[in-house]
């Protein structure tokens, strides 16, 4: 019986299947933050769910397909990560003040986008602002840790799609 932290315990299903764990704890995370904590998410915070969705399920689709198709899926999925580390990297700079967010973002003109959009607005409730750091932890925000582990997420999928590359 081999440890997971052995080489050979490395499969691309069994990656695969950790990160599509990885994605789903961060989204269970997310919601946690959001309701338990009560943490409404901004604009971008929802479109970071959305890429560890894509991630997610292309991941759980890696695992469950054979040969090209897995490695292919797999890539893929580390190409969402990137997408999410891209936009939680993105908010890091608005809620440092490097650049400007969008209206949205920023409590400019309220525009109803999504359904939950409308809710807030008729709700009386001012949405959540890309510009402002809800919460932290030494200093990094929940879009910064975002940031860096999918960004981490990434590298580990594209590593094990260019192994199942030299394997094949």
């Amino acid at each position: 019986m081999t440890s997971f932290f052995s080489p050979s315990s490395h499969t691309p299903r069994r990656v695969a299947l950790v990160l599509a764990a990885c994605a789903a704890a961060i989204l269970i995370g997310a919601l946690g933050f959001q309701y338990l904590g009560g943490l409404a998410p901004c604009p971008l915070c929802t479109w970071q769910r959305y890429a560890l969705i894509v991630a997610m399920m292309l991941a759980l689709g890696s695992s469950l397909s054979m040969d090209n198709t897995a490695r292919v899926l797999l890539a893929l999925a580390g190409v969402a990560f990137v997408a999410s580390a891209g936009i939680g990297g993105f908010q890091v700079g608005v809620e440092s003040g490097w650049w400007q967010g969008s209206q949205a973002c920023t409590g400019g003109q309220p525009t109803a986008a999504t359904l939950d959009d409308l809710m807030t607005q008729v709700q009386g409730k001012p949405p959540a602002r890309c510009d402002e750091v809800a919460w932290s932890l030494f200093g990094i925000s929940l879009a910064g840790y975002n940031f860096l582990i999918s960004l981490a997420l990434a590298a580990i999928a594209a590593v094990r799609a260019a192994i199942a590359e030299r394997e094949t």
